[in-house]
């Protein structure tokens, strides 16, 4: 028999004393032809082809079609990729690893060994989405928002407690340590991944899958990478190839340096709007070009950590003498740097100047153009020159902020803490936040936010008293640069006092405003601001009462505390006056390029590895938490938070044929850019939802609600609070803001949960109707799992987001996509509409599905629509009702 491709290409690598196996892209290539000039990106895609080279899941015609892909730049081909590992962070891995949880149970209860439910994959679980802004701008409210948050989370800790115990492969960052992404930069991370296998080190490259949307981050690192929805990830943990098709590959060709006082996160918000408007959902895109010689790792983790705002699956930036630099700074041994060189060189993945790789599609950046600039007010591509903020502030606030016209009135209150009297106005900065993995993994921003605080306090400068300030850095060792550099009290003078490591203002955990601030805003109804260093601004995100949230760098987040309002044009207007009363402007306080790289300067190997010295061991509160050491998990009946999940109630050892949809009503119909924030429970409780209705009854007080993602691992609470985003418009309710939708045919208003048990009482199987890219932003796998547990079997959009598209068909519902030029104004639809959809047991990928439409005269059309099922291993999973369920099954069989 002739030798598979996977065998050709086996070889050996020399590193120094060490020598690995690998599988030699040069060696294939004598065999499939010149690989030169395919994206570095798809090179990492064709190893990992041949690697794992079965004949089944992986066929030599799926690695010959990924090296034809540069005939066309595109390839209508699904192919089976498994990554090295999966990362996951607290809010999306709870619901995970109660799926793992009671996975057991279904395969106990239906006879097979529970020891078989285990990652086969390494799985990195950081504990970074928990912590609340609750206390801030003193030096006590970091220690109270970590007490706080053990308070809060302790039935959760000790859950994950178990399932480090309970779990192989599966380690967990203690809270208190950092942001899952920057960990993963900074200390997981590894390039090349290297393992012995049967007495033999093997090296191929790093890859992951991630349940948080900004996975991508680690793609600064030459790592390939991205965020699935927690489903996905449990498969592929679980041993199970994610279903893809070959990507196209947009090149992004970055040239030039920044000037002088423009900073990384203007560059980031200049590139998103760039690739946002050339359109790169479900592609990868790829950096290159000599400006990367320039480019810091640090500001490429800022550029690939925002892939899913300007909506491409990864931003890869190859590997390169930067990278090796950055690993070596951050602490990584000489043999791993020694080993990352070698590898990609041998590989052709290393970047040399010149490289002019093929491209789907290509455009490109002159940085010196870059301008300073902000993004908002509710979407990080909309991106405002600084000087244009007060006009797009003024902007939004008459137009899509309220819609109506109610009058704003200025509002005076009185500081509880000082008992002073201040006015409240429109375009208050209420919140300004140094948050999120994006910026705050970047010495240089830090660096100066840090020097334009110290230079506003020594010119007299103040914060503004209404604005709640905060600073949460990814990482300890940014706590460590700061204090090495003297900018710490200059920041804590501001309010900028550290309040914990994680994930904050950025995801909804900001915290209460103080009292008399939410008293005064719902009193004038004013439109105020929050101003954070963050990736994700989406209406209702960041606070209830907040309309209009602005994407900044960490030193502008300082400038705006200082200005107080989003009215005011740092450009030409004073941020405040001196002690002597004259007018101080942000162009005389803004660092110097010198001094900001002196300052970087002070960042050290030894910050890092003191650090994640013991990144695993966690506070003296964690190490006391007691769990048990059986193999599935004790579940309290009582718990609030971790609940059994009726996933596999009803499941069987073989699937049932796929049933047709008769007589479904909708649930809900949504316009364009319905994010997976505005569908998935995010941010905090309300009273009088059904999620609170539900706590209130089960005994815990509005005090103790904690926050939607904080009781992810509880569905009665998720699908309580699936739909029921503050800021969601169902077209069927119109001019209603929140979860609501009409009962048809009773045409009763209810909160969309509400009327979703009731159509499960009477048997009614539900549609969702929604426009152009549904399901955007981040990876909430609960997206899809709460609309399943209220019942909904299809959603029939214009458009999907990659992510959440895949979420659909994991649990089971089926995405439809209309025709071009089909829409549901094109449509008149009012929501009153039933929907048939037939042989369904025929499906096939990206079929024409036909679907029977009877308006409420009787009438009835026929609409064609496409089926985004779009590959083979996407109908298995959608065959077995939801890709969990498959995966059980094969663990039986």
């Amino acid at each position: 028999m002739s030798e598979t491709l996977r065998e050709q290409s086996q070889d050996t690598l020399q590193v120094d004393e060490q020598q690995y196996h690998i599988f030699s892209l040069p060696r294939a290539a004598q065999h499939l032809g010149s690989i030169e000039r395919l994206p570095k990106s798809l090179k990492v895609l064709l190893e990992n082809l041949l690697r794992w080279q079965d004949g089944d899941s992986v066929t030599e015609e799926d690695i010959r079609a990924l090296v034809a892909w540069q005939q066309d730049a595109h390839a209508d081909r699904e192919i089976a990729y498994r990554p090295a590992r999966v990362l996951m962070q607290d809010f999306t891995g709870v619901p995970a690893v109660v799926d793992l949880a009671a996975m057991r149970e279904a395969v106990k209860r239906l006879g097979g060994d529970v020891a078989k439910v285990n990652p086969l994959s390494p799985v990195d679980l950081v504990i970074d989405h928990s912590v609340t802004v609750d206390r801030f701008g003193d030096d006590s409210a970091f220690e109270e928002n970590v007490q706080l948050e053990m308070e809060r989370n302790h039935e959760r800790y000790v859950f994950l407690r178990w399932g480090q115990k309970a779990f192989n492969k599966f380690r967990v960052v203690p809270p208190g340590t950092g942001i899952c992404h920057q960990v993963n930069l900074e200390y997981l991370g590894k390039s090349v991944w290297h393992e012995q296998i049967d007495g033999k080190q093997f090296a191929w490259p790093d890859t992951l899958v991630g349940t948080d949307s900004h996975t991508t981050m680690i793609n600064a690192l030459g790592v390939l990478g991205w965020g699935v929805g927690g489903i996905e990830a449990e498969a592929a943990m679980l041993g199970q190839p994610v279903s893809m098709l070959i990507p196209d590959v947009v090149g992004f060709k970055l040239t030039g340096k920044l000037r002088p006082g423009i900073t990384a996160t203007d560059l980031v918000l200049t590139v998103t709007q760039m690739l946002r408007k050339h359109g790169v959902v479900g592609k990868f895109v790829e950096f290159y070009g000599d400006g990367l010689a320039d480019l810091p790792l640090a500001d490429r983790a800022t550029i690939a950590n925002m892939a899913p705002e300007y909506g491409a699956t990864c931003g890869f930036f190859p590997i390169d003498d930067v990278t090796l630099g950055y690993l070596t700074l951050t602490g990584r041994d000489a043999e791993q740097v020694a080993l990352v060189e070698a590898f990609a060189k041998t590989q052709g993945l290393w970047r040399n100047p010149g490289d002019e790789p093929i491209f789907t599609s290509s455009l490109s950046l002159d940085m010196h153009e870059v301008e300073s600039s902000i993004a908002g007010p509710k979407r990080p591509q909309d991106r405002v020159a600084l000087g244009d903020v007060p006009a797009a502030f003024n902007a939004s606030n008459e137009l899509e902020v309220n819609h109506t016209q109610p009058v704003h009135k200025t509002v005076t209150y009185t500081d509880s803490e000082t008992g002073l009297s201040h006015e409240l106005e429109d375009g208050a900065v209420v919140i300004s936040a140094i948050t999120s993995c994006t910026n705050t993994s970047n010495p240089s921003v830090l660096m100066a936010a840090g020097l334009l605080a110290k230079k506003a306090v020594e010119r007299g400068l103040k914060r503004q008293p209404w604005v709640k300030a905060s600073l949460a850095p990814g990482s300890k060792v940014v706590s460590d640069y700061l204090a090495v550099a003297q900018l710490t009290p200059y920041l804590d003078k501001l309010g900028f006092n550290l309040v914990g490591y994680g994930c904050t203002t950025c995801i909804g955990n900001s915290g209460p405003l103080p009292d008399e601030i939410e008293a005064a805003i719902k009193q004038g109804d004013i439109t105020v601001g929050a101003v954070l260093s963050g990736n994700r601004n989406f209406e209702g995100r960041i606070h209830p009462l907040v309309k209009t949230n602005w994407l900044a760098s960490p030193p502008l987040v300082v400038a705006y505390a200082l200005a107080g309002n989003m009215k005011v044009n740092l450009q030409t207007e004073p941020l405040g006056q001196d002690r002597q009363g004259r007018d101080v402007f942000l162009k005389d306080i803004w660092p110097s390029p010198e001094e900001i790289a002196t300052a970087v300067q002070q960042v050290t190997s030894d910050m890092f590895h003191k650090e994640y010295a013991e990144v695993f061991y966690g506070t003296q509160e964690w190490q006391q938490i007691k769990v048990s050491e059986a193999a599935t998990y004790a579940w309290d009946e009582g718990s609030t938070y971790i609940r059994l999940s009726p996933f596999f109630d009803d499941m069987e050892r073989e699937p049932k044929p796929v049933q047709d949809i008769k007589g479904a009503r909708v649930l809900a119909m949504l316009g364009d850019s319905v994010t997976t924030d505005h569908i998935s429970p995010a941010g905090s409780i309300k009273a009088d939802s059904p999620a609170g209705r539900y706590l209130q009854a089960h005994g815990v007080d509005r005090a103790d609600f904690n926050s939607y993602g904080s009781r992810r691992g509880n569905h009665e609470v998720m699908m309580r609070g699936t739909f029921a985003n503050i800021r969601i418009r169902n077209e069927m309710v119109p001019g209603v803001e929140g979860g609501y939708t009409r009962h048809i045919p009773s045409g009763e208003q209810l909160a969309i949960y509400d009327a979703a048990m009731k159509y499960q009482e009477e048997g009614t199987p539900l549609a969702v109707i929604a426009g152009k890219e549904y399901g955007s932003g981040s990876s909430r796998d609960w997206a899809a799992k709460g609309p399943r547990l209220q019942g909904v079997r299809v959603v029939i959009a214009e458009s999907f987001e990659r992510i959440h598209r895949s979420n659909l068909i994991g649990m089971g519902i089926l995405p439809l996509e209309f025709a071009p030029g089909t829409t549901r104004k094109t449509l008149q639809l009012t929501g009153e509409e039933l929907f048939d959809i037939e042989n369904l047991a025929q499906l096939q990928p990206g079929c024409t599905v036909k679907v029977t439409m009877t308006r409420p005269d009787g009438t009835q059309e026929t609409l064609e629509t496409r089926c985004r099922i779009d590959t083979g291993n996407e109908l298995t999973y959608y065959r077995n009702d939801g890709i969990l369920h498959y995966v059980i099954r094969n663990m039986l069989n």
